[in-house]
């Protein structure tokens, strides 16, 4: 057998999906490309390896992910030991704003004491990225912090964001509080799906002042709600980051009366070495941001 096709539906398997296997398969590979090479094992054995709708492993896709999986599952470890017992390779998950303007920084001092460190990065939201953390698809995520985060789960507070509006910079609308005094805000609200941090944060304070007013496009980053905005499709709720440099076509409502949302660092057990490294480089990116 083909040991690329093993470990193909290896991933396949243990992720319940080739999309999903995709997403977390160590190296780049296309979909369609994983679907041939799985269907090739198939024909090469004679079975069907897994339902694909919906997903479920056959019992000849059972035994041979049985086999095979104590061979996958411990490559990691047997690499680690090679190198002298300590991993060198962290993933990272966090918005796409932390991973193109911060997460360079961070890597790079976090090499000074490791040289070589080698990371794997996934772009994602506080949701996403804390059912992947839960799933141990990554090791760390920088991403807002709720009250009460997961049993098990380990965090780091860094930084406390401002929430704020994002208007078309022709915009009339001067203050925020002009719109708390209408009977009805007729612009369309701009933001990120409601079981966001931000979003649940502002709609309690809405409904503290007596307001309504509920996402009318919902999107799946801030820098899509800077871009609708700017587009004229609306008004957007968003965050204030230290050093924030926001297009041409916005500009921010402050909101004073809202609670700011917390950045943080989650993990889950006790950090090993490596894992302080970055929490500590991170620590010092904040710094280096306020001051």
């Amino acid at each position: 057998m083909n040991i690329h096709h093993l470990e193909l539906f290896y991933y396949v398997a243990k992720h319940g999906g080739i999309s999903e296997a995709v997403r977390n398969i160590p190296y780049g590979i296309q979909q369609p490309a994983v679907s041939g090479q799985v269907i090739q094992l198939e024909e090469y054995l004679g079975v069907t390896l897994f339902q694909r709708r919906p997903f479920a492993l056959t019992k000849a896709g059972g035994e041979l992910y049985a086999f095979i999986r104590p061979f996958f599952d411990n490559l990691g470890a047997v690499g680690d030991k090679l190198r002298g017992g300590i991993s060198q390779h962290v993933r990272i998950g966090a918005s796409e704003i932390v991973l193109r303007d911060h997460l360079p920084d961070v890597i790079q001092n976090a090499r000074k004491k490791f040289p070589k460190l080698r990371f794997t990065l996934h772009e994602g939201y506080q949701p996403e990225l804390e059912s992947m953390l839960q799933k141990r698809e990554i090791d760390v995520a920088v991403t807002l912090l709720d009250n009460k985060p997961t049993s098990g789960t380990q965090t780091l507070p860094l930084l406390k964001l401002p929430l704020i509006l994002l208007v078309e910079k022709s915009a009339a609308l001067q203050s925020a509080e002009e719109l708390w005094k209408r009977d009805r805000i007729e612009e369309t609200l701009i933001s990120l799906p409601a079981n966001e941090t931000i979003c649940k944060n502002f709609q309690q304070t809405l409904a503290r002042l007596g307001v309504d007013w509920f996402t009318g496009i919902e999107v799946s980053s801030l820098a899509l709600v800077e871009a609708y905005v700017g587009k004229g499709y609306g008004i957007g709720l968003s965050v204030e980051p230290p050093k924030a440099k926001f297009s041409p076509q916005v500009r921010p409502l402050p909101l004073p009366d809202f609670p700011p949302v917390t950045l943080g660092v989650m993990w889950l057990g006790r950090p090993a070495p490596l894992m302080q490294s970055l929490l500590n480089a991170m620590q010092e990116r904040v710094e280096f941001l306020r001051k």
